[in-house]
């Protein structure tokens, strides 16, 4: 299991290890449970993320993984 809490500002890595941020947030939707977005303070410019008030805001289907890191995969 993994709580929110532990995932406050853990590092956003693409598929291919270039760090891209931090986590910001990420936005649930409360009657689901369904995580659908994951909003990340970025430290690099990258292209192919739509960008909102200076975060990245990346579907939830795009982590691949949560471990040490967030693992994001842009191709999806």
């Amino acid at each position: 299991m993994i709580t929110v809490k532990s995932l406050s500002k853990k590092i956003v890595t693409l598929s291919d290890g270039t760090i891209i941020g931090k986590l910001y947030n990420i936005i649930a939707d409360f009657r689901t449970g369904t995580l659908l977005k994951v909003l990340v303070k970025p430290t690099k410019e990258v292209d192919g993320f739509e960008m909102e008030d200076g975060l990245y805001v990346i579907p939830f289907e795009c982590v691949k993984a949560i471990s040490d890191y967030i693992v994001v995969d842009m191709r999806k």
